[in-house]
């Protein structure tokens, strides 16, 4: 009796961890080969929030990954979402299933909008990577390589300036040094310094590079010391530089992560201007910050300038404050001295910290977004500092190195992608099932649905449906075979058609549940006026007709076959999202019951003498474990 039980156990088991092992992606029909990571969103003040996307680029591991024979789905990489965390654009299986880091929209290339990325070096090597640009839709215009002297093309950066005409990437050099300053003559030890390049965006060749190694000490950084042993290849990655920006004056403000420190670059002669906060700061401030990523101008007109960042206040091992902030600086340079003073603070929302990476943005209505990181968490501020939005990925295994929010419009030079497939129990009961998206598109307000009786045929309308997902679903009644999906927006207007696609159909008639005659059964024209038994009439052919430009109401029949289908989905939803409790409480039961049966076995051992137990004394049920993908 307890060897069922043991059994069912485990098959319970096994049915949990397939269920739960990726409830955190979506998957979709059009899109088999991608799992987009799910977001949980919590509006605290949506009308306030600005307009606009999310980009990020989820990682698991920051290093790049060993191409496998095994099949992968397409997780990490770039990827826009829609304020409700709905996906938008899964740019994953552009890029190899490689990391993507900086992800973000550019308006000051030409007039319409772009996307810019760092495509991270290939585990073997086979490439250093890339600065990459897109256009909206979704082309890649350049594909920019580091020269092999700086390296692999470095994933903080790619920040594009001067209205398109340039961009700027991070660099670290190998450099041997001498000890001296450490009071260690005659030693000598690499190191990795922090520098950076700008790029000719029409050339794709660097016109200018800057490299710290002999203007920043070794004093200056808070991670080696005079005790700190020398080293070979590649070195101390003693300042860690994480980010570059340039001002109108041609200046540059570059963060060090190891020294705690902003510095800004002359123009100029290369030379060190200032330096905002670490241990040789030349402002009086009344604040502290460390670890700091995403320094960037907000303001800057000579003397005056406002810059943000994220301060994270810790690392892996400590922390310097309880918790991480975005902040907004406002320098004097002309006082003396020069002085320094937090204008905008928004701290963590949770009250955590984000001990690695993270960035801070300045939105056009002065909203302020900004990534934390780990989870994808983001969150949202007001201008006088209230919390708008929190949202993080509903998994803990992905992380994103930065988030950003922009408005954008995506018109996808791919089609819409369509699949159909045909079901039933008879040919008065057949119906077509349809699922289509558009990857990358925005501005879809709905879909129309046609069917045609050759693969060059008339198209004939035979519904539509309001888009509210990134994949919708409909049913037409009917053995529809040749059929396409048009994207329509808000007026009415066309966006794009789907390529011709021919409606799948079960291998096995008999054994999808089909009771009917083989022999007769053939696709329906969607021309001809049908009859009764569940068929489409003439009145119906002609409101299909009516208004072919314009979303329509579904017919009352179809409304109903169409709610059926939404309410399945919806249970599956929720099947999916309860999974865990319902596998907890199953197996509460099942513990309770193999206790109980082991109590009652020896209770039966000790009041009972012994009976002959039929092998047929378990009733014969059919327990069936469904494992929801």
């Amino acid at each position: 009796m307890i060897f069922p039980i043991v059994a069912l156990l485990q098959l319970v088991l096994t049915a949990f961890a397939q269920s739960s092992a990726d409830d955190d992606l979506m998957s979709f029909v059009t899109l088999p080969g991608v799992r987009a990571l799910k977001y949980e969103v919590y509006y605290k003040d949506r009308d306030r929030v600005s307009p606009g996307y999310w980009f990020v680029a989820p990682y698991g591991k920051i290093d790049p990954e060993p191409a496998s024979q095994q099949y992968k789905p397409y997780q990490i990489g770039p990827y826009i979402y829609d304020g409700d965390g709905m996906l938008i654009w899964a740019g994953s299986p552009m890029f190899d299933n490689r990391n993507i880091f900086d992800f973000k929209a550019v308006h000051s290339i030409g007039d319409k909008p772009h996307l810019s990325l760092v495509w991270q070096i290939a585990y073997d090597h086979s490439d250093n990577g890339y600065g990459v640009i897109l256009d909206n839709a979704y082309d890649i215009k350049k594909k920019i390589p580091m020269p092999d002297e700086y390296g692999a093309f470095d994933i903080h950066e790619f920040n594009i300036l001067d209205d398109g005409k340039t961009a700027m990437a991070i660099t670290y050099r190998e450099h041997e040094i001498a000890l001296d300053t450490m009071d260690r003559p005659g030693e000598h030890t690499h190191v990795l310094s922090g520098g950076f390049v700008k790029i000719d965006l029409n050339s794709e060749k660097i016109n200018y590079a800057w490299d710290g190694v002999d203007k920043v000490a070794l004093s200056e950084s808070v991670t080696v010391n005079k005790e700190t042993p020398p080293v070979g290849p590649p070195g101390w990655d003693y300042v860690h530089i994480n980010s570059i920006d340039k001002n109108d004056d041609g200046d540059y403000i570059i963060s060090y992560r190891f020294t705690n420190t902003i510095y800004m670059i002359s123009g100029q002669d290369g030379n060190i201007m200032w330096r905002l906060g670490g241990q040789y700061t030349d402002f009086e401030q009344d604040f502290t910050f460390s670890k700091q990523h995403d320094a960037k101008f907000i303001e800057s007109n000579g003397t005056h300038h406002v810059i943000s960042l994220l301060n994270n206040a810790s690392d892996e091992i400590s922390n310097d404050e309880d918790v991480s902030s975005a902040l907004f600086i406002e320098l004097d340079t002309s006082a003396s001295p020069k002085t320094a003073k937090v204008i905008r603070r928004h701290n963590r929302p949770d009250g955590g910290l984000t001990r690695l990476r993270g960035n801070t943005q300045l939105l056009p209505n002065n909203n302020v977004f900004v990534g934390w990181s780990e989870r994808g968490y983001i969150s949202e501020f007001s201008p006088e500092g209230d919390t708008l939005l929190n949202a993080n990925f509903v998994s803990s295994r992905y992380s994103t190195y930065r988030a950003y929010k922009f408005e954008f419009t995506g018109r996808p030079s791919a089609p819409p992608d369509l699949v159909a497939s045909v079901w039933g129990t008879d040919q008065t009961d057949l119906s077509t099932t349809f699922y289509v998206s558009w990857n990358g598109a925005t501005g879809i307000a709905g879909w129309n649905f046609y069917a045609r009786a050759a693969k060059n045929g008339h198209p004939i309308l035979i519904g539509n449906a309001t888009k509210t997902d990134f994949e919708t679903m409909f049913i037409a009644r009917g053995y529809l075979d040749w059929v396409t999906a048009e994207a329509v927006d808000h007026e009415g207007r066309v966006l794009g058609t789907s390529r011709v696609q021919r409606s799948k159909i079960p291998d096995n008639w008999a054994a999808a549940g089909f009771r009917g005659d083989l022999k007769t059964l053939k696709p329906d024209d969607p021309k001809a006026p049908k009859s009764n038994g569940g068929k489409q009439t003439t009145a119906d052919a002609e409101a299909d007709n009516k208004n072919n430009n314009n979303l329509q109401s579904p017919r009352p029949a179809d409304a109903e076959v169409k709610e059926i289908a939404q309410l399945a989905h919806e249970t599956y939803d929720l099947v999916r999202n309860v999974s865990g409790v319902f596998v907890l409480i199953v197996l509460c039961g099942i513990v309770s019951g193999i206790a109980a049966s082991i109590y009652l076995c020896f209770r039966r051992r000790i009041t009972q003498p012994y009976k002959h137990v039929p092998s047929d004394d378990i009733p014969e049920e059919e327990i069936r474990l469904h494992s929801v993908e």
